[in-house]
């Protein structure tokens, strides 16, 4: 990632402000989907503060979930909020990962996908960790589509200024929709691979509520707005309050889409 998005992986406060809280409820969907069995080794790449980790725990039985993640920052948090003795978390790249004694029975990313620099080296990673018969699985927003928090954002922001195309994680990320992820799954030598939508409410108490998301000068929407001048940020918003759904009591009812994918590691694969 560029220098920017290492400084925003840093920051948990402005991550949970942003996704973080609807992360937590497509993280239960997709475990619930993955069905891995009780007592299973986890390995969470891109652990972040801990919340899928922390859902794990919650909803999976695990003997062992081992978080991995480059910030600093994020990990202080997860270890501050996550004390149970099944879990560790610690610096590490999704391009070296650590190898499991015995081998992970699922390995899984949470909306990180997408910001691994060398996907293919990490990919051949995250099968290899993993025990022959064991399930890799991941899943991403859908940025392109139903992520409408931020693809009402996005499509305003071009409409007013044609040049924040470039800027949007729709176009930017080939890895947000269905077709690209089964094909990185099967190309890294998984089979059983299957894709599939999960989607949750994102309910906005007013504007505000909507609006103050994109305030805090990170992430591409966030940082995105905090760089044009007042009169440029006040037109954004402007537009914004005429294109979203606001209903009669002032509260925006939104969905957030992700698309998830996963996979089994082949009894022959070295």
């Amino acid at each position: 990632m560029a220098s920017s998005g290492q400084r925003v992986w840093a920051d948990r406060g402005s991550y949970e402000s942003y996704v973080g809280r609807w992360s937590r409820l497509i993280a239960k969907e997709f475990l619930s989907w993955l069905d891995v069995p009780s007592g299973s080794r986890w390995l969470d790449v891109g652990c972040g503060t801990g919340a899928l980790s922390e859902t794990i725990l919650a909803l999976a039985h695990p003997s062992w979930i081992q978080g991995i993640d480059p910030s600093e920052g994020y990990l202080a948090h997860a270890r501050a909020r996550i004390t149970d003795e099944r879990v560790c978390f610690a610096s590490g790249s999704a391009c070296a990962l650590p190898d499991g004694h015995p081998p992970y029975d699922a390995m899984i990313s949470g909306l990180v996908l997408n910001f691994i620099s060398d996907i293919d080296t990490a990919m051949a990673e995250m099968v290899r960790i993993v025990r022959p018969g064991g399930t890799a699985a991941a899943y991403v927003w859908d940025y392109a589509g139903e992520m409408q928090l931020m693809r009402y954002f996005w499509d305003s922001a071009v409409a007013l200024n044609p040049d924040a195309r470039d800027l949007d994680q729709g176009r930017r990320f080939p890895l947000c929709q269905p077709g690209p992820l089964a094909y990185l799954f099967r190309d890294a030598g998984l089979e059983n691979v299957h894709t599939r939508a999960i989607e949750v409410p994102t309910v906005f108490r007013d504007f505000d509520d909507y609006w103050s998301t994109f305030l805090g000068g990170q992430f591409p929407g966030p940082e995105y707005a905090m760089s044009l001048d007042e009169e440029q940020r006040s037109a954004l918003r402007e537009h914004l309050r005429t294109r979203l759904p606001i209903a009669e009591d002032g509260s925006i009812s939104l969905i957030a889409r992700g698309w998830a994918v996963r996979g089994t590691r082949t009894e022959t694969k070295a």
